[in-house]
């Protein structure tokens, strides 16, 4: 008998393949785990929802890119295929103009993307395109009857022969399911909600920014070299904090962390030992500290006079990590294609604290939040990235996830011995307009302190 797990699995794939079901492929996904997984009802019907997968709604490709079948089946492939590139090339521009609304369908709008892409593919194909008239001109009458475990089933149909819908490269934004270690039993619904991944909760202060592409750089006139080429990458799913870490934050972390505390000056009689090691830091670390205490009404100002590697620590004491380079862009954008700023094209003062207006940090949250409800990602402090800085990373920057260094778990588990250039992003409030851009990349060395550098953190789903 095959175990909870391997179910689990098959769920999982059978999502990316087919992120929306027919309640007659439910019914035999029911079967699957019953017969050949040893679950009950209820077990199966549990993982199968906490899958993600959408029932009963099947998706007409033809319909979404605005064509019907009898226009397609009376034209050759080549008419076919630009038809298809058009169709979707000014549906999912408009998409990415749109920003990050939800959709009157309920989608969002980089939902709504995945669907034109699997459109698209599934149309531009022969046989998935002849699979997909099938499917749609078939009718499937509903089920007359509730499954219940004292009904004997038959013999459940292969993964082939359920599935409705050809593969894509990003088949669903929704979330997957946890498997179990493969030593753990599993001994009814009381295990089973234990290895059921529901929808995080998402902390205070955290914002969540859904999988999904978008394009990174800049071509325009402002673009600096480093920003070239535009391209498209896909991020997973992630939280990012809402507001840059603040001052009375960071003195928690110094609290409970003194060896991360500011160090004494020679003429200091104080008892405190402990402070940063000298190798994490410039020498002006917490320039603007009284020893471990910040000036009167900063508490929420963002921290600044802080490295890399003091970052760094903060976020591992969070349980989270500083950002990739790509994942505060895509963060930073809000939502948005094409822009300049979060917000979009044009800057006021009502938008960001740069160009030295104030002359200082102002307190986090004080100007207008982008479309995905994120506060201060241009102007105020720089923002440190856990990137290696590479001016021409975007040359051949992979698709998925990219990080200018390697494997991220490798810079988490040895942070300390970092000693490269690191990207910082954002601009300040000594920034020019042009250098508060979203595509606006910018370096430093990982022990480096600054008055207008800061940091936010960010947490894998």
């Amino acid at each position: 008998m095959l175990n909870l797990n391997e179910y689990i699995d098959f769920i999982n794939e059978f999502k990316t393949v087919s992120p929306t079901i027919t309640d007659e492929q439910r019914i035999g996904l029911l079967r699957r785990g019953i017969q050949q997984h040893g679950l009950s009802m209820a077990e199966a019907e549990n993982i199968i929802l906490s899958s993600g997968l959408i029932i009963g709604e099947q998706i007409d490709y033809f319909n979404v890119l605005g064509l019907s079948i009898e226009y397609i089946q009376n034209q050759n492939e080549d008419i076919i295929t630009a038809e298809v590139d058009l169709r979707h090339r000014e549906l999912y521009n408009a998409s990415l103009k749109a920003g990050g609304r939800i959709r009157s369908d309920g989608r969002t709008e980089e939902q709504w993307r995945i669907i034109l892409n699997e459109a698209r593919d599934t149309l531009k194909n022969v046989e998935k395109r002849i699979s997909h008239i099938e499917i749609l001109q078939t009718d499937v009458p509903p089920p007359t009857e509730i499954l219940s475990e004292d009904i004997p089933l038959q013999e459940t149909d292969t993964i082939q022969e359920t599935i409705a819908t050809q593969p894509s490269e990003q088949s669903s934004v929704l979330p997957s399911v946890k498997v179990l270690p493969e030593d753990e039993s599993i001994k009814g619904t009381d295990t089973l909600e234990e290895c059921i991944l529901s929808q995080p909760i998402i902390e205070d202060g955290m914002a969540l920014i859904p999988a999904g592409e978008f394009q990174m750089g800049s071509e325009d006139n402002e673009a600096y070299k480093d920003e070239k080429p535009l391209h498209t990458v896909y991020i997973d799913t992630f939280y990012i904090d809402k507001y840059p870490v603040t001052n009375a934050e960071y003195r928690e972390f110094i609290n409970a962390n003194p060896e991360w505390g500011k160090p004494k000056k020679w003429h200091d009689n104080t008892e405190e030992t402990s402070s940063i090691h000298k190798k994490f830091h410039d020498g002006d670390y917490l320039k603007n500290w009284n020893r471990n205490k910040f000036r009167k009404n900063k508490d929420h100002h963002p921290v600044t006079w802080v490295s890399w590697y003091a970052a760094m620590a903060y976020a591992q004491w969070k349980g989270k990590r500083l950002p990739t380079e790509a994942e505060w862009e895509k963060a930073a954008r809000g939502g948005l294609e094409g822009m300049k700023y979060p917000w979009g094209n044009t800057l006021s003062l009502r938008h960001l604290n740069n160009e030295l207006y104030i002359s200082n940090t102002t307190e986090v949250g004080q100007y207008p939040e982008n479309g995905f409800g994120i506060y201060d990602m241009a102007g105020n402090v720089f923002e440190w990235c856990i990137d290696l800085w590479d001016e021409n990373y975007y040359t051949n920057s992979p698709y998925n996830n990219p990080i200018a260094d390697g494997y991220l778990a490798d810079i988490l588990a040895d942070f300390a011995s970092v000693i490269t250039p690191r990207v910082v992003r954002g601009g300040s409030f000594v920034s020019t307009p042009r250098n508060t851009r979203v595509s606006y990349r910018h370096r430093n060395t990982p022990d480096l302190t600054s008055s207008s550098i800061g940091f936010r953190c960010v947490r894998s789903k």
